[in-house]
């Protein structure tokens, strides 16, 4: 062969193995980004999902963060799916039951009792998740984190229904309470 056959194969390699490559990074950027795509749902109607691209742009996950969290997510989606299942199937049974003609009590009071330990067993993966992520932020990310899942640990319905009127029970907008004597207006 002659020195410009060799210079045109070695240049039709070097192209062959630049496309290739720019090809695998392509394949393995989608794949990185689909899979930060899994949503975990932090209330019960589906709403507040967020995914690792959530925890990624939000706040601001760098890799060895996310590869913390795909491996914590994998581990806890198809846990949570599994009960949120079973929670709502449950709730449906229950439903039913009390519906008929004559319910059942000790049938209605056993899934009750199941529906509850289903509940406390998604509370502490949840919870177990939730520390995974608290132990790989930083302070300010730990704010952000607080901030995501408090829809999970905090219902503001109940502030609402406690009988105190237009506040709540730490000493912000207590108008018309009653308390040691003392009337309070907003």
């Amino acid at each position: 062969m002659n020195k410009t056959n060799k210079i045109w194969i070695g240049i039709v390699v070097l192209l062959v193995v630049l496309n290739l490559t720019t090809i695998g990074t392509i394949l393995y950027r989608n794949y990185r980004e689909n899979s930060d795509d899994i949503a975990i749902s932090l209330s019960e109607e589906g709403q507040n999902r967020i995914s690792g691209r959530y925890f990624r742009q939000t706040l601001g996950f760098n890799d060895d963060q996310m590869e913390v969290f795909r491996k914590a997510n994998r581990e806890f989606q198809p846990a949570a799916a599994r009960l949120i299942f079973s929670i709502d199937s449950l709730k449906m049974e229950m439903f039913n039951e009390l519906n008929k003609n004559r319910p059942d009590t000790v049938k209605l009071n056993y899934l009750s009792e199941q529906l509850g330990k289903h509940h406390a067993e998604l509370k502490k993966i949840t919870n177990s998740f939730y520390l995974k992520m608290k132990q790989v932020c930083d302070s300010s990310q730990c704010v952000v984190l607080q901030k995501t899942f408090l829809p999970l640990y905090y219902n503001e319905t109940i502030q609402k229904r406690r009988g105190y009127g237009y506040g709540d029970s730490i000493g912000t907008n207590q108008g018309f309470r009653h308390r040691y004597g003392r009337t309070t207006q907003p």
